[in-house]
């Protein structure tokens, strides 16, 4: 579905000195609930801002009465993600997550990532504390939607030796301690048009043998072992996930079976005593992002997200 201009109605939150989030308000903002007003916050991925991925609106306008719909802006939102990190956008989903927590003190906090936001759960979730940081706030639910591995996405998209000289000059930098420039628009394709670190460049591009990138965790060709210890970690948080990947994302290499990683990952993320959602899966006719596609398809993820609210709100 095309996004045409028009207001939106809602809230502006200042959640810390420089950074904003965008709370939608619908028919049925003001009800109250007596278990509280929970919040489904909305990760986008790279390049994206506030309610510039298609399906958010009608999303937004479908929770139910008790549920809001939250969108914040991250210092990696629109063009600033070529020099930002997973790292840093935890660090700023904690403050606005605490922001709303001291809102709504009985609410629950459901995440949903688009493409990177994935990316932001995973990390919100796995990844180490920093030396002076207190434990984040508890995510009742994640929902994965659009998953996919920008390292596979780059090598489909870009030249061969273009990407692997990109690498290779990002590795050259980094060794110099350069790992914050900019590298030359002429050596990563002028890819998404955005200026983008040796660093960032580094963690999304993964390249081998290690594939360590900081940003790679979606991708088809991760060893079990490298599972077990992100998919397979996910049930000691105790947050519940559902898994939405579209049918006919064309981020996704063609090789991929994505039926069949869906699938590889929920089993990972059982066999580390978590809860997959019972409508995880496969969103038929569904790319990546949504755009254009048909009515019926919008409303069959809109169906399952507002499913898992509700049963998020019985279970947990």
């Amino acid at each position: 579905m095309a996004l045409a201009p028009s207001p939106l109605p809602g809230s502006l939150h200042r959640y810390s000195s420089h950074l904003v989030a965008f709370e939608y308000a619908s028919d049925t903002t003001n009800i109250s609930s007596p278990t509280g007003v929970h919040t489904l916050l909305f990760v986008a991925g790279l390049s994206d801002g506030l309610y510039t991925v298609p399906f958010t609106i009608p999303l937004a306008r479908s929770l139910p009465p008790n549920w809001r719909f939250v969108q914040p802006l991250l210092s990696s939102s629109y063009a600033g993600w070529g020099t930002s990190s997973l790292d840093k956008d935890v660090q700023e989903l904690v403050q606005c997550i605490k922001y709303i927590l001291n809102l709504r003190p009985k609410g629950k906090i459901v995440m949903m990532g688009h493409s990177t936001g994935c990316q932001d759960i995973m990390h919100y979730l796995l990844s180490p504390l920093g030396k002076t940081e207190t434990p984040r706030p508890h995510l009742a639910g994640g929902i994965l939607q659009a998953g996919v591995s920008d390292r596979e996405s780059m090598v489909m998209l870009l030249p061969e030796e273009l990407y692997k000289s990109s690498v290779r000059l990002a590795q050259s930098y980094t060794s110099e301690g350069r790992a914050e420039d900019v590298l030359p628009m002429a050596a990563t394709g002028g890819f998404m048009n955005v200026p983008i670190s040796a660093r960032r460049w580094l963690a999304l591009a993964s390249p081998p043998p290690a594939h360590d990138g900081e940003d790679d965790y979606f991708s088809s060709d991760l060893s079990y072992d490298r599972l077990k210890d992100s998919f397979g970690r996910i049930g000691s948080t105790g947050t519940h996930i559902q898994i939405l990947f579209g049918e006919k994302d064309q981020y996704v290499p063609r090789s991929v079976d994505k039926k069949r990683l869906v699938e590889k990952w929920e089993r990972v993320i059982r066999s580390g005593g978590g809860i997959v959602d019972k409508e995880s899966g496969i969103v038929m006719g569904a790319n990546h992002n949504l755009d254009n596609a048909s009515e019926e398809v919008i409303q069959n993820l809109v169906r399952r997200v507002v499913g898992f609210l509700s049963r998020i709100e019985e279970k947990t």
